[in-house]
């Protein structure tokens, strides 16, 4: 059991950088645009120290409710015990990726809206919008023939 606790115990893995991923910073983490309302991950990057979130915030979801120009305010869900508490706080943008957790939803809403649009207009039977569970697969009669009986070899008893 570890005796320090420091702001980054226990991170050694946590915050290592990739094989071949040392160095300078790409420019992606500088040009992405954030707006209020879009859904961020929070994924530190240890070659910026500034503006670096707690290791408890690392890979988690949240929202984005603040922009400033080098940084973002993001506000996550916390479970603490037994309540889930909103926790708000500020990461420069290097520590912060977009996140795709909405971007199945958004397809499926596109989907959607185009069938109903298709089925206002057609007369045709309608197609069915709601996602359903896999369903049981269908029936079908095994034929035997030409079946080929496999015979086991007669037991020869040695002396």
């Amino acid at each position: 059991m570890p005796h320090s606790f420091g702001y980054r115990a226990r991170t050694r893995h946590t915050f290592a950088r990739p094989f071949r991923a040392h160095g300078l910073l790409a420019s992606k983490f500088f040009l992405t645009n954030f707006k209020l309302g879009d859904y961020v991950t929070v994924k530190v990057n240890s070659n910026e120290h500034k503006g670096m979130p707690h290791r408890t915030y690392h890979g988690k979801t949240g929202r984005v409710w603040n922009v400033t120009p080098r940084a973002v305010g993001v506000e996550i869900n916390k479970t603490v015990r037994n309540r889930i508490i909103k926790k708000r706080f500020h990461v420069r943008m290097e520590h912060v990726v977009k996140s795709k957790c909405r971007q199945d939803f958004l397809e499926r809403c596109k989907l959607n809206n185009a069938i109903a649009l298709a089925n206002k207009t057609s007369e045709k039977k309608k197609k069915f919008i709601k996602r359903l569970p896999a369903q049981p697969r269908p029936g079908f009669t095994l034929k035997l023939e030409n079946v080929v009986d496999v015979i086991p070899p007669e037991f020869v008893e040695t002396a």
